[in-house]
């Protein structure tokens, strides 16, 4: 059982798929990791955006300017339909998470030693203060790294090119799954690939819910988006998917549900 939400409506982690990987039946063992179904976190580290950072640089000069003229309420707003997970990036790899979607920036006036995370705003964790690639190697612990950046992976040929990431930008669970049929229908990536759950805010759904928050935006759609995960197949096929990721971790058995779809290739 993945992640879920207690009585009091707080998102617990949850162990027991913490070794899901090194727990699969023996005959999975030697299928290539594309082939596999692999649980993600969308913008992992937002469970620690700060309050006091300055609007992203990535953002709009207009949404820029708001923060600088009016923080008190261009922040607050901008924080709530940023944060994409509650559980810190510990948690979620206890839960079973296995693809971790981070964001790296410097701050503008910042340190220039710090690398900060970002979605929309900074985080307080720095970048150095999560796992590092030797931590986890000295634990016997393997990590795949891959780079969105195209000029850094042209000039260092040793790193992975990015790993496509399917965003349908809608604010309707049912259009976002006819989204994600639409990317199945034309064929899937030949390796690795991440096929997001993970609903998108607009200006205007943002100012028809002015109490609003992408929590409560996602929450009530997961048993709608849960429900297309299940249906989903891993494998080389046309259709198949690899990494779905989704928000809120540990809020439901998203983790569970798309780590399950592994036995479907027993079946094969």
């Amino acid at each position: 059982m993945g992640g879920q939400v207690s009585a009091s409506g707080s998102f617990q982690s949850g162990d027991t798929n913490a070794d899901w990987m090194s727990a699969l039946h023996p005959l999975l063992w030697d299928v290539p990791l594309h082939h596999l179904s692999i649980p993600g976190s969308h913008d992992t580290m937002t469970y620690c955006l700060s309050k006091k950072s300055p609007i992203s640089q990535n953002e709009s000069r207009l949404l820029q300017l708001l923060g600088k003229v009016l923080p008190c309420v261009t922040r607050p707003m901008v924080l709530k339909w940023s944060t994409t997970q509650m559980l810190d990036v510990t948690e979620q790899l206890d839960a079973g998470v296995r693809y971790l979607d981070l964001r790296v920036a410097h701050m503008p006036e910042g340190s220039e030693k710090n690398l900060h995370f970002v979605h929309m705003v900074y985080t307080t964790a720095l970048v150095e203060e999560v796992p590092t690639l030797n931590q986890l190697w000295t634990r016997g612990q393997q990590v795949i790294l891959s780079y969105e950046e195209a000029t850094v992976v042209c000039r260092h040929h040793e790193l992975w090119p990015g790993v496509p990431y399917w965003w349908g930008d809608q604010v309707k669970a049912q259009e976002l799954i006819h989204y994600l049929e639409h990317k199945q229908s034309c064929g899937r990536p030949g390796g690795l690939f991440v096929a997001g759950i993970n609903l998108t805010e607009n200006l205007a759904y943002i100012l028809a819910h002015p109490s609003g928050s992408l929590e409560k935006l996602t929450l009530p759609n997961l048993p709608c988006l849960r429900a297309w995960v299940r249906e989903q197949c891993p494998g080389p096929g046309r259709r198949c998917t690899n990494i779905i990721a989704g928000d809120f971790i540990g809020a439901d058995a998203f983790v569970s549900d798309v780590i399950g779809l592994n036995d479907k290739l027993l079946q094969c």
